[in-house]
């Protein structure tokens, strides 16, 4: 924590969670926005769907590969030029996509706007800790996860209306102007928390010894598993909703919002949750209550989807639920992670979120394809992944008895 947090944000906590949040709803708005045109833009393109599949995975993959080093950079050159080098580069891959002509070129500013996004979610993490000791780090985190769930809430709504009245083009110079909105904003905002005499040497052999470090942790790996792979229960909803929501709801891309906001209402009342708890109860037992609401849902979506015709009366609000649970339990998870290793935070953050981001990616481009023409194998697929989160949670938890025991104590927020 830096020594000198009470001078460096003075504002009250909700608005700096506010401000976080805004650079984190760069990753949803990359995918949510232009979900609802995915058939409009295979047409204008000439794209198969496995071709439109590849524009999500190419952001996703580059989203794993650049957060490798967005934190070690944050470490060694601060916080605040990470994010504006990240949000510039997001807003120059935006403009490219809105003048792609074939799926070629979108997929190479894809990749592109995956490559700059992970910057403001690595280093949100890294600032929150920066400035917060543990039981406020988490409310802010909890408070992050609300404010962040507006993002993919609104984005299909908005997608849906330009792609109807505007075109799939006007899609992607919408998202051009959201990254100059936040780079100005930030400029002006965001501090930097991580002082001169914190901050590590970028070279390469620290560096990779800082990851042979992380990377040897058997504890990191498996709570980085437990936080980023029941992600993709709900995730991978998300990436198969034109054929989810399109084929097998019977939703107009207008009606897509529906999902969104179901699912995001979830995510948003687990994390007020999670805030409200924070400090009152062993962090453990928080982690268990995500976990079990997660594999209860998970087990009645299998059964609902074996036994009736998919309807979105019913067929959505499993996905909602699950989300509840994972944003209950996830903000507790990543703390943990980060705590691991107090000097090498920025490092730490990026590594885990680069094995969630992999998992993502490797949904998007393998899993999601195979399963999204069955409402059946979604649910089972869904059920598989927080049972891979689960799996890794209760190692920890056999070998390391004392992780999560005891609350965080409460603390002063700065300012």
């Amino acid at each position: 924590m830096n020594p000198d947090a009470q001078h460096l944000w003075r504002g009250p906590r909700w608005a700096l969670a506010l401000l976080l949040a805004v650079l984190g709803m760069l990753g949803p708005f990359s995918i949510d926005t232009y979900l609802p045109a995915f058939t409009g833009i295979a047409r204008s393109v000439g794209a198969t769907p496995v071709e439109m599949q590849q524009t999500l995975s190419a952001y996703l993959f580059g989203f794993a590969f650049m957060n490798l080093f967005h934190g070690a950079l944050a470490d060694s050159f601060g916080r605040r030029p990470v994010v504006l080098t990240g949000i510039a580069v997001f807003t120059l891959a935006s403009a490219g996509c809105a003048l792609s002509q074939t799926v070629g070129q979108l997929v190479v500013f894809r990749a592109l706007q995956g490559l700059s996004t992970g910057a403001g979610i690595v280093v949100s993490r890294a600032v929150i800790r920066d400035l917060f000791p543990p039981a406020q780090a988490q409310k802010v985190m909890s408070q992050v996860t609300i404010y962040f769930g507006v993002a993919p809430a609104v984005a299909p709504i908005i997608g849906g209306w330009l792609f109807v009245h505007l075109g799939w083009h006007a899609i992607f110079w919408f998202l051009t102007a959201v990254g100059v909105v936040l780079w100005v904003a930030n400029w002006r905002l965001l501090p930097e928390t991580l002082p001169p005499s914190q901050r590590q040497a970028f070279r390469a052999r620290p560096l990779l010894q800082g990851y042979w470090q992380l990377g040897a942790n058997p504890r990191f790996l498996l709570l980085a598993l437990a936080s980023g792979v029941p992600f993709n229960g709900m995730f991978l909803y998300v990436l198969s909703a034109p054929e989810f929501l399109g084929t097998h709801l019977r939703l107009a891309p207008t009606e897509f919002f529906w999902f969104f906001l179901l699912t995001i209402g979830g995510i948003m009342a687990g994390a007020w949750t999670s805030g409200r708890l924070a400090g009152r109860i062993a962090p453990k037992r928080q982690i268990r209550h995500g976990f079990v609401v997660m594999l209860g849902v998970s087990l009645l979506n299998v059964a609902a989807n074996q036994w009736f015709a998919p309807h979105p009366a019913w067929a959505l609000l499993p996905i909602a639920v699950f989300g509840f649970g994972w944003s209950l339990m996830v903000p507790v998870v990543t703390l943990l992670v980060l705590d691991l290793h107090p000097a090498r935070r920025g490092l730490a953050s990026s590594l885990q979120a680069v094995i969630g981001s992999t998992a993502n990616g490797l949904v998007a481009g393998v899993i999601a394809p195979l399963v999204m023409h069955s409402t059946r194998s979604l649910a089972w697929a869904s059920l598989a992944m927080m049972g891979v989160g689960l799996g890794a949670w209760l190692l920890v938890r056999r070998r390391w008895p004392e992780t999560g025991r005891l609350p965080a104590p409460q603390a002063a927020q700065p300012g």
